[in-house]
């Protein structure tokens, strides 16, 4: 994430800020330019500002009365149950910084849209999961509730369970299709991540009932990535947003750091974002130090994850993909 600071007064200003706290200045973010400043020159707020807080805008011109982000939710929870508001703002919240990082990338977002569900499955209605379908991703409202989230997470031995986790998740399993399957590069993927022919319920199963492969550590960015090909896609799609939004803030906010036993500085103000060796280079000690920090205030690692020789393979080959797709569309503007 970019450093923001108001265009008025100065003061540090954050992503989802809607007022400057030193001016009082009213804020908005322009998802075009990626930019956070005073609201102006024609620029509409989004119908859900006062819903949800949703500070951003839409641009001169733009017919629709809701922002970039809003308007790829096709369903929102009922909002006459007591905390599906909040937990509405919450969801929204987690998409937000996920496109922002998907905007950076100049990722494509056809046909993607979001379905936010309450789970009712003890009256009747089938439980909802979370997960992904032809483009429409689901998030469970449960998801969006802290103690239910992190309860689900000990249940199931996780390491981490994010909101904005879910959501860099999912979001892979539509890129596995828009840049593997429909890229065409089947055969290169099934060299990397294995065969995702193979019998996904079966895997599920397996997974669940057995436990993962005792080797796994040694080959996969988690324990969840071992299930099937497309869990291990998405899980490493996962991980490199978290490397590309964390790189971009430390970066922004000129943070260096000098590993040892090297001794050498990383110089996070000139690591070139297209340079999957400096990215990587740079992850290892600044995620040690993440978690350094966080057991120094008391709390679990901020990264809780060891990345073997092949899982950084695997997030290598993502990044290839994402730069290819970059460069297509540079290529192609109009489309």
């Amino acid at each position: 994430m970019k450093f923001f600071s108001c265009e008025h007064c100065g003061r540090t200003i954050y992503f989802d800020s809607t007022r400057c706290t030193g001016c009082g200045s009213a804020l908005a973010f322009f998802p075009e330019r990626r930019s956070l400043g005073i609201p102006g020159n024609g620029a509409r707020p989004c119908r859900n500002q006062d819903e949800i807080a949703c500070n951003w805008v839409l641009d001169p011109g733009d017919p629709s009365e809701l922002c970039r982000s809003c308007r790829l939710t096709e369903v929102i929870p009922d909002l006459a149950i007591a905390g599906s508001r909040e937990a509405w703002r919450r969801l929204e919240a987690a998409k937000r910084r996920l496109l922002y990082s998907i905007f950076e990338l100049g990722l494509p977002l056809h046909g993607l849209s979001f379905a936010f569900l309450r789970d009712e499955s003890a009256v009747g209605t089938p439980k909802v999961l979370t997960g992904h379908a032809d483009g429409r991703i689901t998030i469970n409202l449960a998801e969006a509730d802290d103690p239910e989230r992190e309860r689900i997470r000990v249940d199931l031995g996780e390491s981490y369970r994010t909101l904005l986790g879910h959501f860099r998740h999912e979001i892979g399993h539509y890129y596995w299709n828009v840049l593997v399957r429909d890229a065409g590069v089947l055969d290169d993927f099934r060299l990397v991540f294995g065969d995702e022919r193979a019998d996904y319920d079966e895997a599920g199963r397996r997974h669940y009932g057995q436990g993962p492969p005792a080797d796994w550590p040694s080959r996969f960015v988690s324990a969840y990535a071992s299930m099937h090909p497309w869990e291990d896609f998405a899980e490493t799609w996962a991980h490199s947003l978290h490397m590309t939004d964390t790189l971009e803030t430390a970066r922004a906010h000129g943070l260096g750091l000098k590993p040892r036993p090297t001794g050498q500085t990383v110089r996070l103000g000139q690591l070139d974002p297209e340079s999957f060796e400096q990215r990587i280079g740079a992850w290892l000690p600044l995620t040690a130090t993440l978690n350094e920090l966080s057991r120094s205030m008391g709390l679990p690692d901020a990264y809780p994850f060891v990345l073997p020789a092949a899982a950084i393979g695997k997030l290598r080959w993502v990044h290839e993909r994402i730069a290819q797709s970059r460069a297509a569309a540079a290529l192609s503007p109009g489309t």
